[in-house]
């Protein structure tokens, strides 16, 4: 009795908090391996982050308090912290994708609170799949690398 005491962490979960982890794991790891600012453990505690504030706010709960205004306060902090990534570089704007990373993160942390683990840990692989598959499609096809993205690309073989 008092060691499940001591690992009880009611009404958070473990199963949702080892979810959190893994979710932002996938994604950040994706990041890590590319160089961006974003990365493992920035993931992994954005999503516990925002996991936590909703679960507590959800259990906090009564009749005169509303758990979608902590959701509005989240996605209002989360866009902060996504525009502290993003800066100019030679006139063009860069980090726009760490920063809606940041976002969607965020939003997986939401999931894990509100609807289902499995739901999140199958939109952190989807996530996954767009930043590395458009890098993909960016890569077979020059036509996709014009614009902003060509002196992305400049800069990327320059290695800037």
């Amino acid at each position: 009795m008092m060691i499940s005491s001591l690992i009880d962490i009611a009404p958070l979960s473990w199963k949702a908090l080892g979810t959190t982890i893994l979710c932002g794991v996938l994604v950040g790891f994706e990041r890590q391996l590319r160089g961006k600012p974003v990365g493992i453990r920035t993931s992994a505690l954005i999503v516990m982050g925002t996991y936590l504030f909703i679960a507590i706010s959800t259990h906090a709960a009564n009749e005169a308090s509303d758990p979608s205004r902590i959701i509005g306060q989240v996605v209002t902090g989360i866009g902060f912290l996504g525009a502290g990534v993003m800066m100019a570089r030679e006139g063009t704007v860069v980090g726009v994708t760490s920063a809606a990373t940041i976002w969607v993160l965020a939003a997986i942390g939401v999931c894990i609170a509100l609807l289902d683990e499995l739901i999140a840990i199958k939109l952190s692989a989807l996530v996954v799949g767009i930043l590395y598959g458009v890098d993909l499609l960016e890569a077979y096809s020059t036509k996709l690398t014009r614009g902003v993205h060509a002196k992305l690309h400049q800069w990327r073989k320059n290695g800037k």
